[in-house]
């Protein structure tokens, strides 16, 4: 990234920050001198790890707290719940900030990169590392957006716990249900912070009653709000039966006081707590973090981030509840028997330092200039250095060990996903003790493979487009600019056009391509061009065809002759992959480059169908027989393949199969009647209309190519008072009359 810059910190400058103020000792100096901390000086902060105020704790402890004093968590929600500015507020407690980011301002620590300072959004999750209370805690703040749903999957793969925040007054929305769902996937222990308390609606029971019937969890009523809306004051600590009431006249929040839940005071809201804290009684403290870790109940907190309301009781929560690294069951890891393993989650590219991988270790240690071994790319590379993470600036480090999140420099070649060991010996080690392990189970190998290669799921793009370079001599540029943003982003993929030689990325949707083409602007200085937005469309057959296909070519004094039969069908399972079958007939007799020269041929003819030039999905591929002539090479066999396959997919009854999105409008009462015109013009499908305190929730479905730009038109029809949320569904078929008014368009016809 172009803002991760290392600055030289002479004594001059040093002098004059605030954390070294009181650090005068000749001892402490040299302590920091071998710690080699590097600092940038373009933002001020309170402390460095582990130096709150004039507490000053030993080198070890900053460097590697005991694990079970670490926790690595990430901070969840849809779109505007308020996660970043949680999170500001969380480091601005911890002594990390020492004046409060905001969104709106555009200067917050997590949403560091310009694209997210501008439109208010986090894109990519930034880790930052700080203490609290002598808890070290790794804290990544993930996107809401549904374009970027990779990198809240990315980052939960190395979270031992969640944060997910909620907005009080809509409670479970359409992008919350997601990330919900991501994270039981990874089985993440959770707690809910139900922020915006102090909004216009908001209701604490509603959200928790949401929670409920939406994600189907059971909220255990850690807090009770103090009021709602404009009268918010506080929070209600239903364990210890204390009120928390802020001053309503602190800038910053951090004076509050506690008070004792007295009947003369509070009845009412004794009596609530008093009911509450009766429902808990079996289940304090250890209890709740026992349940939290077992998944079977959610702590919930609430306040307002906004208003700096309840979120020093959140951290509290954070380090009593949710697991330490050695708290989570990792299967994979008695195979390496405490040698280095590690997980890659993210990657960036910085301009003076090459690509930043950030590293989550889960057993053994990693040290600068060690070699690792990279089991997905089966390669062996160097860790030149270590750096403790605070969003764009980075502190060095001599040593990381198990539970830690940090980044690496030096690894040319580790990309997201990518396992890391010490040793390809220690990698065949681990597998076989895998295998071992499968066998006395009676797994499958490929059980133990999947552990072993921990990776993360890349969705299939929806979105198409071109792009050109200003000029054909800096085309290189444009590729290498590319080739980088892919390596950090592997849900964005470019191809080449093979008709008109030109590049094609491919994306999650219109913001992704437009932070993509923006990004290549602002961090290469390319000034580039993209052609019209186009959606990604798929094909499929209809009925079983066969085919014959002969190709007879000599090269040089080399004769190339093969005869391919096949058949192809429709399968009723959805798979992009085609599923390749042989006949008896030539099973056995097939070598395995021939079988290979065959599948080869068989991917490629799929990939550009006859209709659209989309990829054909859900086809069955049979081969009946295949004669080879002596000498015949294997890429004149996947050519005949191809070429044979091709013609079997034009002859027979084609469909087009379309994109088809989950879509959620939050809508005020007075403009749904306009939206719901609206969507039908759209070929919308509306399932149901709930409502949401005021407002009304349209859910439905809606294909991909009618929604294009409805942000914009949305925000017309109703005044800029509506949201609306959307992600994939599955893909469906086109009807008929819409497939011909389609292809008309791209055959130029209309």
């Amino acid at each position: 990234m172009s803002n991760l810059r290392i600055f030289a910190v002479n004594q001059k400058k040093i002098s004059s920050l605030h954390y070294f103020n009181n650090m005068c000792s000749s001892k402490i100096r040299a302590s920091l001198k071998r710690l080699k901390l590097h600092v940038l000086l373009g933002r001020n902060y309170s402390s460095l790890p582990g130096l709150i105020g004039n507490d000053i704790k030993s080198l070890h402890s900053i460097i590697n707290p005991p694990i079970a004093k670490i926790r690595n968590i990430g901070i969840m929600a849809h779109i505007d719940a308020g996660k970043t500015t949680t999170t500001e507020r969380i480091l601005y407690y911890s002594g990390y900030t020492r004046s409060l980011g905001d969104v709106d301002d555009g200067d917050t620590v997590t949403d560091f990169m310009a694209q997210e300072r501008e439109r208010g959004i986090t894109i990519q999750s930034a880790a930052v590392t700080f203490d609290w209370k002598g808890y070290r805690i790794n804290l990544i703040d993930t996107p809401g957006h549904v374009d970027f749903t990779l990198e809240v999957e990315r980052c939960l793969r190395v979270l031992d716990g969640a944060v997910a925040v909620f907005d009080a007054s809509a409670g479970v929305e359409a992008q919350t249900l997601t990330v919900w769902r991501q994270a039981d996937k990874h089985k993440v222990p959770r707690i809910c912070f139900l922020n915006k308390m102090d909004k216009i609606g908001a209701s604490f029971n509603y959200a928790v009653e949401s929670i409920r019937e939406k994600l189907k969890a059971k909220p255990l009523l850690l807090q009770l709000p103090v009021g709602e809306g404009r009268a918010f004051k506080g929070v209600v600590d239903v364990v210890r039966t204390e009120k928390l009431l802020w001053n309503p006249n602190s800038d910053d929040g951090k004076d509050f006081e506690r008070k004792p839940l007295l009947e003369m005071s509070d009845p009412k809201l004794l009596k609530e707590a008093t009911e509450a804290r009766n429902a808990l009684i079996e289940q304090l403290q250890t209890a709740i973090h026992r349940v939290t870790l077992a998944q079977t109940a959610v702590p919930v907190l609430c306040g307002s981030a906004l208003k700096n309301k309840g979120v020093q009781p959140l951290l509290d929560a954070i380090t009593m509840y949710l697991p330490s690294p050695e708290e989570r069951n990792y299967e994979f890891l008695q195979w390496y028997k405490g040698d280095l393993c590690a997980l890659a989650f993210k990657v960036l590219h910085d301009k003076q330092r090459g690509p930043l991988v950030f590293m989550r270790i889960y057993s053994g240690m990693l040290k600068p200039q060690t070699a690792i071994h990279n089991i997905n790319g089966n390669c062996t590379e160097r860790v030149s250095r270590l750096l403790l993470p605070f969003a764009d600036q980075h502190i060095e480090i001599p040593l990381l060990t198990a539970g830690n999140i940090a980044l690496t420099v030096g690894l040319k070649h580790t990309a997201t996903g990518d396992t890391i060991v010490s040793s390809r010996s220690s990698a065949l080690a681990a597998s076989r003790r895998a295998k071992r392990e499968g066998e006395k189970k009676q797994k499958e190998n490929s059980e133990a493979e999947r552990l072993l290669l921990a990776g993360v799921e890349i969705p299939e793009p929806v979105f198409f487009c071109t792009i050109e370079p200003p000029s054909m001599a800096k085309q290189p540029d444009l590729d290498h600019a590319l080739k980088c943003l892919q390596r950090e982003d592997p849900s964005l993929k470019v191809k080449l056009d093979p008709d008109s030689g030109q590049t094609v990325l491919c994306g999650m949707g219109e913001l992704h391509i437009e932070i993509i083409h923006d990004r290549i602007k602002r961090e290469y200085g390319l000034e580039t061009y993209l052609g019209p937005l186009q959606v990604a469309y798929r094909e499929a057959i209809l009925n079983s065809i066969r085919a014959t296909d002969t190709l007879d070519r000599t090269l040089g004094d080399k004769r190339h002759l093969v005869t391919v039969e096949l058949e192809a069908k429709p399968v009723e399972t959805s798979s992009l992959l085609p599923v390749i079958e042989y006949a008896a007939s030539v099973a056995g007799d097939l070598s395995q480059a021939s079988r290979e020269a065959f599948e080869n041929g068989v991917h490629s003819a799929c990939l550009q169908g006859p209709l659209l030039g989309s990829p054909v999905q859900d086809v069955a591929v049979t081969l009946h027989s295949l004669v080879i002539h002596p000498g015949t090479s294997t890429t004149m066999i996947s050519a005949c393949v191809s070429r044979c396959l091709q013609k079997a997919l034009k002859k027979a009854d084609k469909q087009i199969l379309e994109p088809l999105m989950n879509l959620e409008v939050t809508v005020s009462r007075e403009y749904l009647s306009p939206v719901l015109a609206d969507l039908a013009q759209r070929r919308g499908n509306i399932q149901e209309i709930q409502s949401r305190q005021d407002n009304k929730v349209v859910i439905g479905y809606v294909p991909l190519a009618e929604i294009m730009g409805y942000s914009t038109v949305l925000r017309t029809l109703t005044s800029g008072s509506a949201t609306f949320a959307l992600e994939l569904s599955n893909y469906q078929a086109m009807n008929p009359q819409d497939q011909s008014m389609l292809l008309s368009q791209r055959h130029g016809l209309s």
